[in-house]
Order: C-alpha cells, then sequence, then structure tokens
C-alpha cells in the first residue's frame, strides 16, 4: 500500500523482506532476506537514498551503521529500539509526563507470580510482540499459570470505555499533522483489531486530549514519519496510551478511501520532507479487517466477496497473501457513508458475510 501511494510521486523502491512469496515480491526491487540479519540488512540499505519500516523487527545495529554512512533512517533507528522493547517504551511513558495504565517491569514468570496482588492485569513480552501474539490477560491467581517465562511486563488492567487510535506524522521540518481520532473494536481472545469507525463518538474535549497526547508523544522523540498512538479511554473519561507504532499502521487502513489524504502517502511526504497533506476526513469511514477464519488452513478463498463490492461505499483491499490460516491478516475492507448508522451496518454486514476460507 506504500508502493501504490509511492506511484503517484514517481518514487522507485527497492524492499526486503523474508518471505519469497511476499505481496510485494512482483513489484520494483525484491530482495529475500532476514530484517534481523546485519549483513543482509547493511547490503540491502547501501544501495537506498532512504530506508523506512513496516515492521519494528528489524536490525537496529545496521541501520544506526547506514545513518553513520549518509543514508537518511525514517524513523530513527533509536526510535525503532526503543519502541521494540515494551519496558523501554512503558518507562519513556512515565519518564515523560505522558499518561499510561501502572506498570511492573518482570524479568520471568516468578517475578510474574511474585506480583500477583497487582492482578487483574496483561502480561505483555518486552519483544518481539505483533498483533497480538506476546499479549495476555491474567485476571486471578489461577492465570498465573500462562505467565510469560521471559522479560517482560504486568500492566495493571484498565477499565476502559473504549479504545482509540491518532495517527500523527512529524517531517525533518518539524511539521506535525494528526489525523481524526478512531475507535477500534478488538477480537475479544486474539487481541486484533476487527474494525474501526472514524471519527470516533466522544466528546470533543476527549477528541483534544487525545489528538495533545500523540502531538506531544511524536514531538518528545523528535521522530520522522507516521506513528500510531493506541489509547484507552477510561470510564472516568481519562486518556491512557497503551502502545506506539512508528509506521502506518492497521487503525490507519481507512483514510485510504475516507481522508483527502491517506497515511501511506502521508508517511512519504514526511521522510521525504515535503509539506505533510490535509487530514480531514472526506466521509465518515469505517476498515473491517479481513481475518483467516477459525478451521480453514490452505490456499485463500474469498466467499461473499461478490456480495460486499455490491454496496455502494465498499472498497475491498486484498493483501495477495497466497495461504490462509486463523486469524491472519489477508485484507481489509474500507467503507464511506455520510451516515453513522448505515456506515455501521454495512460494516457490520461486511463482517458477517466476508470470509476468508480455504
Amino acid at each position: 500500500m506504500l508502493i501504490q501511494s509511492g506511484i503517484d510521486l514517481n518514487i522507485q523502491f527497492s524492499i526486503l523482506d523474508p518471505d519469497t512469496a511476499a505481496p510485494c515480491s512482483n513489484l520494483y526491487d525484491f530482495h529475500v532476506g532476514k530484517l534481523t540479519d546485519f549483513d543482509t540488512v547493511m547490503k540491502f540499505g547501501s544501495s537506498c537514498d532512504i530506508i523506512t519500516i513496516e515492521i519494528e523487527n528489524v536490525n537496529t545495529a545496521a541501520l544506526k551503521e547506514l545513518v553513520k554512512k549518509g543514508k537518511k533512517v525514517f524513523p530513527q533507528p533509536e526510535i525503532i529500539e526503543l519502541i521494540q522493547d515494551k519496558r523501554v517504551q512503558k518507562q519513556f511513558y512515565k519518564d515523560n509526563g505522558i499518561p499510561t495504565a501502572d506498570f511492573v517491569l518482570t524479568q520471568n514468570a516468578h517475578d510474574v507470580r511474585a506480583n500477583k496482588k497487582f492482578l487483574p492485569a496483561v502480561n505483555k513480552l518486552a519483544r518481539e510482540g505483533y498483533d497480538g501474539r506476546g499479549v495476555q490477560i491474567l485476571r486471578s491467581e489461577r492465570d498465573l499459570e500462562k505467565a510469560f517465562d521471559a522479560p517482560g511486563l504486568l500492566e495493571r488492567l484498565v477499565d476502559f470505555d473504549k479504545e482509540i487510535s491518532v495517527i500523527v506524522a512529524r517531517s525533518e521540518l518539524g511539521e506535525v499533522k494528526t489525523f481524526p481520532v478512531v475507535e477500534m473494536v478488538f477480537h475479544p481472545v486474539h487481541n486484533l483489531v476487527e474494525y474501526l469507525f472514524a471519527p470516533a463518538d466522544l466528546p470533543a474535549k476527549t477528541l483534544k486530549l487525545a489528538d495533545d497526547i500523540a502531538i506531544h508523544i511524536i514531538n518528545k522523540l523528535e521522530m520522522v514519519g507516521l506513528l500510531a498512538v493506541e489509547m484507552f479511554v477510561t470510564r472516568a473519561g481519562d486518556v491512557l496510551v497503551n502502545e506506539i507504532a512508528p509506521r502506518p499502521h492497521n487503525s490507519g487502513h481507512q483514510t485510504i478511501e475516507a481522508n483527502v489524504t491517506s497515511q501511506y502517502e502521508q508517511h512519504l511526504r514526511a521522510i521525504l520532507n515535503l509539506p505533510l497533506g490535509d487530514t480531514e476526513l472526506v466521509r465518515p469511514g469505517a476498515m473491517v479487517n479481513l481475518l483467516g477464519e477459525a478451521g480453514y488452513t490452505g490456499p485463500a478463498i474469498y466467499a461473499g466477496l461478490e456480495e460486499v463490492m455490491k454496496l455502494p461505499g465498499v472498497h475491498v483491499h486484498l493483501y495477495g497473501k497466497t495461504m490462509t490460516k486463523p486469524f491472519r491478516k489477508m485484507g481489509h475492507v474500507t467503507i464511506v457513508d455520510a451516515d453513522i448508522e448505515s456506515l455501521k451496518k454495512k460494516a457490520d454486514f461486511v463482517k458477517q458475510t466476508l470470509k476468508v476460507i480455504a
């Protein structure tokens, strides 16, 4: 999707991915290689002018070395490194007065059990958690047997009313723009976004608070690029930061059709130090993730595709992943509609009708 936006600006891309069948493998200059291998990243990056990421699990030592050699790397390697470790990320919030849930750092399962009085809590692995992996809820002492036996943290379980996200961009010159706040609904078990709505149905005061927090974080980091800031809105009306991601994000996919500028074009504008685009919402939008159905593994089949494509305002984005498995992200559907109730009905229809099976 980043490449699709880059075509409009006549940008030439080189891509490094460990999967020979990656969705972008037939586009531009494609290289197969391990993102965490120092030599692979160095060799690949040496032929690029600007280097950016779409996942945080990369070799930051190599990226730092490429910066020393005069390459531009956005987001900056030090920021990627900070976000790679949820323990360091949480400490960053605490040190900089950024509102977040109370937490305790843990080294192993024994540490988690020793903090049983902290329950109910969320146990998170420090590193390499992604798309719901490396995160589990421990509601009572009975759940302690599930504790991760690796460095991580216990985060106080938040009694939240809504989960929201703000996508914010910052250029090298320090220009900053945010997209309107979106409201997210997560799968109750697998901790993946199932669908979202924009704009979020929240008081203006809460929307401004979320916006201000996102701007504060990206400025504090002095980050160049696009940052997704996921937050909780508590029942008391407070806004707490959950996690951040330094890249185009699942909670910004609806911007492709719903906003004047998409998150992908905005990311490119930021790292190329071009004027940031207008983030205004053209029409209310929703996004439904297409996840592999439970019980199906194999070549992907999209059941119900024609039915949902008959609906006005529905835009299907398939990622080109040939094989499906339970809860794998296979694509997304953006829906736009001037009427919020109609938008939600269409989103529910898409969710119930379009299934990824094998």
